[in-house]
């Protein structure tokens, strides 16, 4: 009998989730809440607010789901699996306590310094203690690393060229309470020097597979320039995770996460993304997420060759089979590259309500995709809604990533709307691996 699956969440990540289950054999009806006008292509939608878990419970039941998936990290930051496993219901992502590792940036390095697991140094900071961090970043060396502790939607970290800068940000989230509660605490890093990537382990508390490892690029403007955004695209797989540095990440890392959470009774299912930073002294930990990371998912998923129903599942039920194992140790199919079209003024303030213009040219070529990821409906027409929009994702079945980079590229040249911003070198620094 297949199964009926609700994903929870509303943007490309989720839009990407929705079209990898669409094409398992073993689904039955998929549901998303909200979900996006894309995803109402391959989803029925259910008008449920990710936080009123009662009623996301109640349309579990009254839809026969045997499965749901939670895309963003605040329902699972309020404790939305441990919600479900009290009822009975089969739910796949970690626990509050231990999705912990990315509701509490103070707790996450801690967890590493327990576990000996690498990591930028640091201290976490009240405040009351805002004379000592500010004492704390004149003993480090420009750049600095500036932390909020909790969930902050993107917005809480910074990266300082001056400790001028540095402490004037401390204060922003201590004391100016630019970040409400999310900035109540700040962890101060110590930069990182390197290639950065991105390692998603889909897990069962013990066992584990690995997906394609990634590289995204969050600033705003080509050449890594400007501040911050939740990501404007990314590419998979990353040739500087080399097989060589994936195992040092298995033993340092994923291996010391999965023992340690079990060890603190926290035991951790779910996806484990690990961010990383590729130094010269090797891969340190740079973040951690307790879900798929967007826009990684939109490159690495399209890459996944197995039944990611059936490896989702068997994560939720704590039992990772060797057959789903084997299968997912196959090498990606191809390489993938996802180009993020934003509105103008992202990641500041934005208008939206403007028609996109285009979509249709994309929907005959298999290999090429348009995620939804801030749209809307208006008399039969799409819109846009949000900063980030969509996500135009090449995959290239032969594995080059230069075709890819070049058919994202054909693609997002059909795309239009008004103050429609994008960047350009999407994945130019995977070509410098290749020779």
């Amino acid at each position: 009998m297949n199964m009926n699956v609700l994903v929870l969440g509303s943007g490309g990540r989720e839009h990407a989730l929705v079209w990898a289950i669409a094409r398992s054999p073993s689904v039955g009806t998929i549901f998303c809440a909200p979900g996006n006008p894309g995803i109402g292509r391959l989803a029925t939608l259910l008008p449920l607010q990710l936080t009123d878990h009662k009623r996301i419970i109640e349309a579990v039941r009254t839809h026969d789901i045997g499965l749901t998936i939670v895309g963003p990290e605040l329902p699972l930051a309020s404790g939305i699996v441990d919600d479900f496993q009290k009822e009975g219901l089969l739910i796949f992502g970690p626990s509050r306590n231990a999705s912990e590792l990315e509701w509490s940036k103070t707790f996450a390095k801690e967890f590493m310094l327990r576990h000996n697991i690498p990591t930028a140094s640091y201290e976490a900071f009240s405040p009351q203690t805002e004379d000592h961090a500010r004492r704390y970043v004149e003993s480090l060396d420009a750049p600095f690393v500036i932390k909020a502790d909790g969930l902050a939607a993107g917005k809480g970290v910074v990266v300082c060229s001056t400790a001028d800068e540095a402490k004037q940000v401390i204060h922003e989230f201590l004391v100016g309470g630019t970040l409400g509660e999310a900035g109540a605490r700040v962890v101060v890093e110590g930069f990182l020097r390197g290639e950065e990537a991105s390692v998603f382990a889909i897990t069962d508390g013990d066992q584990y597979v690995l997906l394609a490892p990634a590289q995204d690029h969050k600033r705003i403007m080509d050449g890594d320039l400007g501040p911050n955004t939740g990501g404007m695209g990314a590419y998979a797989p990353a040739p500087c995770v080399t097989n060589d540095i994936l195992a040092i990440v298995e033993r340092n890392i994923i291996l010391p996460v999965l023992k340690g959470m079990a060890a603190e009774g926290r035991q951790y299912r779910g996806c484990l993304y690990v961010g990383l930073m590729l130094t010269e002294s090797g891969p340190k930990v740079i973040e951690f997420n307790a879900r798929f990371g967007d826009p990684e998912t939109q490159a690495v998923l399209p890459l996944y060759d197995g039944d990611i129903l059936a490896l989702l599942a068997q994560s939720a039920r704590g039992k990772l089979s060797p057959e789903t194992i084997h299968a997912s140790s196959a090498k990606p199919a191809g390489a993938a590259v996802s180009v993020v079209l934003v509105s103008e003024g992202y990641p500041g303030k934005y208008k939206t309500g403007y028609v996109i213009n285009g979509l249709h040219s994309l929907e005959s070529q298999a290999d090429l995709l348009a995620f939804h990821a801030g749209t809307a409906e208006n008399e039969g027409r799409i819109v846009t809604a949000g900063g980030r929009v969509l996500g135009i994702t090449a995959v290239d079945r032969g594995g080059s990533i230069r075709e890819a980079i070049n058919a994202a590229y054909r693609g997002v040249g059909g795309i239009s709307f008004t103050g429609m911003h994008y960047r350009k070198d999407i994945g130019a620094r995977a070509l410098r691996w290749i020779a």
